[in-house]
């Protein structure tokens, strides 16, 4: 199915964060690599999913959601930054899958009283950006969470705990490696409120 027809169809706007994990991409110790990954739009057939790594059509993905567990699924279409995935499911699963969908739809209407402590990590609306390495590199990532204090980044690149470099225009170090990437800690702690504009740069504004 391609994009323009799911899209027409009825479906749930939810933003639910996962992790995914496309043939071939192995680590240097031969494993498995997975990426994080955050869905757009969300029907019990089918999903738009937000990605680091986009994968090819016809490829099969395994994935997990918190709220939806996990799916085996093949890309149907791709996008720019994500892709549309076709869910493999029993006739249970889908109905389980509707009530959920129903469930979090409500819930997104009702008001929610947000965090408001600064160190609160938080979903950035834009979800990609760029990293500048000290020898001028730059790569494409995706943000997992922000806070003033660091950030947690997926990315192709898969830097050493110690590395120095840039999210966008704050500079910081990798202070850890988890399983879907890894996290920075900032050099200086950031406002909250300039945090998104200075995170969130193409690799013309950090040149700039």
């Amino acid at each position: 199915m391609s994009v323009a027809e799911f899209l027409r169809q009825r479906a749930v706007e939810v933003t639910v964060s996962g992790s995914y994990s496309l043939p071939r991409w192995y680590d240097c110790e031969g494993k498995l690599r997975t990426f994080a990954c955050r869905t757009k739009r969300v029907s019990p057939f089918r999903m738009i999913v937000d990605v680091p790594v986009v994968g090819k059509i016809g490829e099969r993905v395994t994935s997990y959601f918190q709220d939806f567990g996990e799916f085996q699924c093949t890309i149907s279409a791709t996008l720019k930054s994500g892709f549309l995935m076709e869910l493999d499911m029993t006739r249970a699963r889908r109905a389980w899958m509707s009530e959920k969908l129903t469930w979090l739809e409500k819930k997104q209407k009702d008001a929610n009283v947000q965090e408001l402590r600064n160190d609160a990590r938080f979903v950035p609306q834009v979800s990609h950006t760029f990293l500048t390495l000290a020898d001028g590199s730059i790569h494409p990532c995706f943000i997992i969470d922000v806070s003033t204090a660091g950030v947690a980044i997926s990315c192709e690149y898969d830097p050493p705990v110690g590395t120095a470099l840039a999210v966008g225009a704050c500079v910081g170090r990798v202070i850890r490696k988890f399983d879907n990437g890894f996290a920075v800690k900032f050099a200086v702690k950031q406002q909250r409120d300039d945090l998104v504009r200075l995170i969130v740069r193409s690799p013309l504004q950090q040149s700039a």
